[in-house]
């Protein structure tokens, strides 16, 4: 079904006219027993949406679920990129992204996305950038630059959103948990160490007498905490590519972080040298094939050399191609060494992910946390891992979280 468009109604239109000219617009033209006709602007945007949700497959188009009849844009790229540029028009970006991906889904139109006057009419979102970093190797030379520009648009725009408030986030996580307990002056948490030395409370005198002071650390230039961020490149995963990138960019952008960024499929590649730029770390990924998460694993456990100091985040859905026994044992040794392991299920907005719920419980089982995230999340589980703390509750929701209350 369309989502339903939120264009201006005339203003003598009753609610019950808004309401019939609404179902006309979400049952299109096949299914109306509405008895409203539609008009002017009305009418292009039923007549967009008809495009793309009813009407003959064109040939080479890729069948809809079910065998329906599925689509009317055409094959060629100058009709897609005017449907693209109606859209845009009539509805709201949100919208629009949606319909881009159903286009892509319903329709089969990833050729189209080779054409540098397509990139240039559609609206650049995460989705958008998985489709076209798994079509790299078949974009020719007059789009690639145009490639560039859309996952360099939606990778600046995740920064603006993100990369603040991981810093500071991150960062106060790094100062609280550097505290030292004879602190300089300028140094003490007051508020903690008030907490600490409640039971010196005189009342006579109206104070609290601080036996133990509670500070933090000085800024140091020394690198207090190490981050492996392993991160699934399978093709399901691709938002979660998408954000792991723009994150691995942003801690490896903080001196007091050893940030490493690990992706892998059946085979495993260390792009910690490019996370300088993120664009150019997504353009090194490889969208697609099996999942061996031992291997990668073992990977990022040969390169731990301060485990209590360390935090992995493995980003995967769990569904393991590999050796599922010696995944376990690795995140079992890992967590006897002191190293902080957390298992996403997915980084992305997407909502509930699908992943291998028995891999998820196993890895609870050993006090590993799995459960999906969003990337506004992230800074905070970030925070209680540095910390050492407790990951909250509301954090850990499409998933296990097992482990989570308990600060394993």
């Amino acid at each position: 079904m369309a989502a339903t468009p939120m264009a201006a109604t005339p203003m003598a239109a009753t609610p019950a006219d808004e309401r019939l000219r609404r179902w006309r617009l979400v049952l299109g033209g096949e299914a109306d027993g509405t008895g409203c006709t539609l008009r002017g602007r009305d009418a292009a945007m039923d007549g967009a949406l008809a495009a793309l949700y009813r009407g003959a497959p064109e040939e080479g188009a890729r069948p809809a679920r079910g065998g329906r009849r599925s689509a009317g844009l055409g094959g060629s790229a100058p009709q897609v990129a005017r449907w693209l540029g109606d859209i845009r028009r009539y509805f709201p970006s949100t919208v629009v992204q949606l319909m881009q991906q159903d286009a892509i889904t319903r329709l089969g139109l990833e050729r189209l996305l080779l054409e540098p006057e397509m990139l240039e009419a559609v609206e650049p979102d995460v989705h958008l950038v998985g489709t076209l970093l798994s079509l790299k190797h078949a974009l020719p030379e007059t789009t690639r630059e145009s490639a560039r520009a859309v996952v360099g648009k939606v990778v600046a725009d995740l920064e603006r959103r993100l990369a603040d408030r991981t810093r500071a986030t991150v960062g106060g996580a790094l100062d609280r948990s550097a505290r030292v307990n004879r602190p300089r002056h300028r140094d003490i948490d007051w508020d903690r160490t008030i907490r600490a030395n409640l039971r010196n409370y005189l009342p006579e005198h109206g104070t609290v007498v601080p036996e133990r002071l509670v500070g933090y650390a000085r800024a140091q230039r020394a690198v207090r905490k190490d981050v492996i961020l392993c991160v699934d490149q399978s093709g399901s995963m691709a938002p979660s590519v998408v954000h792991s990138a723009v994150f691995g960019a942003v801690l490896s952008s903080m001196r007091s972080l050893d940030t490493r960024l690990v992706v892998f499929d059946t085979s495993v590649v260390d792009l910690t040298e490019q996370l300088t730029d993120p664009v150019d770390v997504l353009f090194a990924t490889q969208l697609g094939g099996g999942t061996d998460i031992n291997r990668a694993l073992a990977y990022c456990q040969s390169r731990i050399t301060r485990p209590s100091e360390t935090v992995v985040v493995l980003i995967s859905d769990l569904y393991e191609g590999g050796i599922r026994d010696g995944m376990l044992r690795r995140v079992a040794a890992m967590k006897a060494a002191g190293v902080q392991f957390i298992a996403l299920l997915a980084l992305s907005d997407e909502g509930a992910p699908a992943y291998d719920h028995a891999h998820a419980a196993a890895l609870a089982a050993l006090g590993a946390p799995a459960f999906a995230c969003t990337p506004d999340a992230f800074p905070e589980i970030m925070a209680a891992a540095i910390e050492k703390r407790p990951i909250p509750r509301h954090l850990t929701a499409g998933g296990t979280g097992e482990g989570a209350d308990r600060g394993e």
